[in-house]
Order: C-alpha cells, then sequence, then structure tokens
C-alpha cells in the first residue's frame, strides 16, 4: 500500500462523509508511534540512570514510559528530555515523532522551556520560570 502524505490526508478527511470511515480506512497512516524506541536512543547516548533520569524529570514512571506501557502528555515528555539534558534538536524530533506540537519560540510558555533546554537548567529552574511568568508548569 502507497503511503499517503499530509495533504492526501487532508484532502480524503474534507470530502469524507462521516468520520468513523475515514478513520478506519486510514489507521495505518496515522502517527502512533510509541516514544520508548527513539526515547531509548537518546538515553544511551547519556550517562545516567534511569534513577537519576526519573529524579531530573520529577517523574517515577519513567519505566513505564521506557517499557512502552505508557506514552506520556506533551508536558511529561519535556520533563524527560529536560532529565535528559536533551538537546532542543533531540526535544524537537521527540516531539513530532509522537505527534505532539513542537516548541514554538513565538509561544510565551514554549520560549521559556526552550530557553531552559538550551541553557541547560533543571526542571525546577525552568518550572520556576513558567510559575513566575503565571504560565502552566511542566507538572
Amino acid at each position: 500500500m502507497e503511503k499517503k502524505d499530509t495533504n492526501d490526508l487532508r484532502q480524503e478527511l474534507m470530502e469524507a462523509g462521516d468520520i468513523d470511515s475515514y478513520l478506519r480506512e486510514n489507521q495505518e497512516s496515522f502517527a502512533t508511534a510509541p516514544v520508548a524506541g527513539l526515547l531509548m536512543e537518546i538515553y544511551e547516548q547519556k550517562n545516567l540512570s534511569k534513577a537519576a533520569l526519573a529524579r531530573g524529570a520529577g517523574m517515577s514512571e519513567v519505566h513505564q514510559v521506557f517499557a512502552g506501557r505508557r506514552n506520556p502528555s506533551r508536558d511529561r515528555l519535556l520533563c524527560l528530555c529536560i532529565g535528559l539534558s536533551a538537546t532542543v534538536e533531540e526535544t524537537q524530533k521527540l516531539l513530532q515523532y509522537v505527534g505532539y506540537a513542537q516548541l514554538y519560540p513565538r509561544n510565551r510558555r514554549d520560549a521559556i522551556v526552550l530557553y531552559g533546554l538550551m541553557h541547560g537548567q533543571v526542571l525546577t529552574e525552568i518550572n520556576d520560570k513558567l510559575f513566575e511568568e503565571n504560565e502552566k508548569t511542566l507538572f
């Protein structure tokens, strides 16, 4: 089966008689990849234990994410990226891979997170700045 590009899918969606048939007919085209594989690739490049990652990411469910039993929300994925000291490029790739919006510097909240990633800030520093600026914290 030939892989459909985004424009093809958009056109089919506009022409669809009902959403159920569109979803059924295009099941293989949806971005539903589990994040565990790509996250593991980045993790293996870092000199970090999973316990240290869990502390740095402020989350206890790290093992469930790596085992593929849980897919983190966008904010929790950002916490993992911060805990991994991931680069902006690695973070953007992970976000895109699982179908989340990439960090956008025109968005005030995203700009704070991007700045933190670029400058190697830890999660508490980024969350403190988000709180100080009346933005939703990452957890």
